[in-house]
């Protein structure tokens, strides 16, 4: 029986000291504190009197600050979140065109108790031009075009779903003389956003149709409109049914009252095409027909 007693006890003693030796190890957070005196600073790039959403980089310094804080997980408002060991961030925005976002800042303390802050902040976001354009339309810096008179189709009109000037074409000089005389600057920035600046010689050009949009009275002729100011222009992707195969791709807005060189109602010009020396412009005029220009190189 002694015999018997023996083989069953070691495998007690065994599984026994298993168990003691299994011993759940015990750890300590310490105090558990929640974050608190939360601070949020945004500081958007190139914010003047100029450019009071920013200069188009779409750059946003951030810093958060808390007291009891170990780490912070901010949401960026644009459907980004990330984890900031130091809460200091330089963020980008990359949606073309003015946004506001709601930034959220996470202040995670230990044991994971939170804290939140949040911050609205308007970041504008200049669409990248493709390069090419930019160099045909500023030569690097600034360049001046004017209506390429002697071209045919300088001046046209089509139906709104078309790409080309079916249903009028203007032959070489065959418009008004205040429509030749125009200088078109555009000019890029540091940051490549490009502005438009006109010397119309006091008057410009416009379409029946749209006359009284420009505060005048009367059928195609030239008008005393003030475009001198220099705008800046917001590109674009174009929102027509164009195909890379009759555009560019490539639309602009003026804004103001849109006009260029001749005024058609409308302030949105898809480019055609362009090189060194020519551009071909469309737009929706206030009639709902589709306007062509052509402008060349000074």
């Amino acid at each position: 029986m002694n015999n018997t007693i023996k083989i069953f006890a070691f495998p007690f003693l065994a599984l026994m000291a298993g168990i003691s030796g299994c011993k759940k190890t015990e750890y300590q957070f310490g105090e558990l504190k929640t974050p608190s005196n939360l601070a949020l600073t945004t500081v958007v790039a190139g914010v003047d009197a100029n450019n009071p959403d920013g200069n188009g980089t779409g750059a946003v310094t951030i810093n958060t600050s808390a007291s009891n804080a170990i780490t912070y997980n901010i949401d960026f408002g644009d459907g980004i979140k990330q984890i900031v060991p130091t809460g200091a961030i330089n963020y980008k925005y990359t949606t073309p065109g003015t946004h506001e976002y709601t930034i959220t800042a996470n202040a995670i303390g230990t044991g994971g108790n939170t804290s939140t802050i949040s911050k609205k902040v308007k970041v504008f976001v200049a669409f990248e031009i493709p390069a090419n354009i930019i160099q045909f339309l500023t030569g690097g810096s600034s360049k001046t075009w004017m209506t390429a008179n002697e071209e045919p189709g300088h001046v046209g009109v089509g139906p709104a779903d078309q790409f080309s000037p079916i249903w009028y074409a203007a032959t070489p000089n065959q418009r008004a003389e205040c429509l030749y005389d125009d200088e078109i600057t555009f000019t890029k920035d540091a940051n490549n956003n490009i502005s438009m600046s006109i010397d119309n010689k006091g008057q410009s050009f416009s379409i029946g149709a749209a006359s009284a949009y420009y505060g005048a009275s009367g059928g195609d002729d030239c008008y005393t409109i003030d475009v001198a100011a220099p705008r800046k222009l917001a590109f674009m992707g174009a929102t027509s049914a164009s195909t890379t195969a009759n555009s560019t791709r490539i639309q602009f807005m003026v804004p103001g009252n849109g006009l260029i060189n001749f005024g058609t109602g409308g302030n949105t010009y898809e480019i055609l095409s362009i090189s060194e020396t020519l551009v071909q412009l469309r737009n929706i005029g206030i009639d709902g027909n589709a306007w062509y220009q052509i402008l060349k190189a000074k």
